[in-house]
């Protein structure tokens, strides 16, 4: 147990995910449980930016495309869902938010089920942390 990557913070996490869905239920749309996230975050004064945009260099230049729901504490990342079923290339995207980031720990979290799905995705080759500039 020791070992589980930002496991304060998780944990913390977690528990604004329920609240959240148990509050609001699970009927929602993305963004909307994503204000109640970010609404969450100023009350408990966790650091984080909202819809990031990262590029990845490529010959010189850059690529767009990769817009990032939540990164929390220069940590992890979290990208928040309202379908059926966490799927296949939801794990895809958030590896490429991984990589893009160079962050070690991502989190999907599905708010329509009836109960909150948490999905943790590991980037092995990522740090625990962005260094601050």
């Amino acid at each position: 147990m020791a070992d589980l990557i930002h496991r304060q913070l998780s944990y913390k996490l977690n528990g604004i995910f329920y609240n959240i869905q148990n509050s609001l239920g699970k009927e929602l749309k993305e963004k909307q449980y994503a204000d109640a996230l970010e609404l969450s975050f100023k009350k408990d004064k966790i650091k984080y930016l909202r819809e990031i945009e990262v590029p990845i260099d490529f010959a010189g230049g850059k690529i767009t495309g990769n817009r990032i729901d939540f990164i929390v504490e220069n940590k992890l990342t979290i990208d928040v869902k309202s379908k059926k079923y966490i799927t296949k290339e939801d794990f895809r995207q958030m590896k490429r938010y991984l990589k893009v980031t160079n962050l070690k720990l991502g989190i999907i979290v599905n708010f329509r089920g009836d109960s909150v799905k948490i999905k943790r995705v590991i980037n092995s080759e990522g740090k625990q942390k962005i260094d601050s500039h």
